[in-house]
């Protein structure tokens, strides 16, 4: 089970990143460098498997979010090398969470419950439809104003099934 933990900052380096001495897929690879403002820096390895949200681009000078397994081990390095699952682009229109949702749709820290809209888009990460029920997986949330309850209750924009 994937434990998504993140990192939040401004991207200050975007470079192409070698995966071995003969890597053929040269450029399919990059090494995105984010600090968080406090001197904390962390390198994500992005790779052809990452999911944008909302398939954005990412610049220099981007505020983003990134996702990773909690759960990988990771070498002992720093700063801290973690292979990027999702990225978030900010938005100051959409709030964006990512986490494991019960059977009664709320997030594992306890922290969001979303309650579904017969108009809220549920999709798969490759844009496709999602036909069954998002309890109990792994959801990227998109939505907007929330109660200032705990847990916060929103109806999301949008639910992107993370398989």
């Amino acid at each position: 089970m994937i434990k998504f933990y993140s990192f939040r900052g401004t991207v200050t380096k975007i470079s192409d990143y070698m995966i071995g001495a003969t890597d053929k897929s040269g450029g399919c690879f990059k090494l995105m460098s984010v600090e968080d403002g406090q001197g904390n820096l962390v390198n994500f390895v992005i790779s052809p498997t990452t999911y944008f949200v909302d398939q954005a681009i990412v610049a220099v000078g981007d505020q983003v979010t990134g996702y990773y397994d909690g759960n990988t081990p990771v070498i002992l390095i720093y700063p801290p090398q973690y292979q990027a699952l999702i990225i978030v682009k900010e938005n100051p229109y959409q709030n964006v969470k990512v986490d494991f949702f019960s059977s009664s749709l709320i997030s594992s820290d306890g922290q969001l419950k979303i309650n579904l809209s017969p108009y809220t888009p549920i999709l798969l990460t490759n844009g496709q439809p999602f036909s069954g029920i998002p309890i109990n997986r792994n959801l990227i949330v998109q939505y907007g104003p929330s109660t200032k309850s705990i847990p916060a209750l929103t109806t999301p924009f949008k639910i992107i099934i993370w398989c």
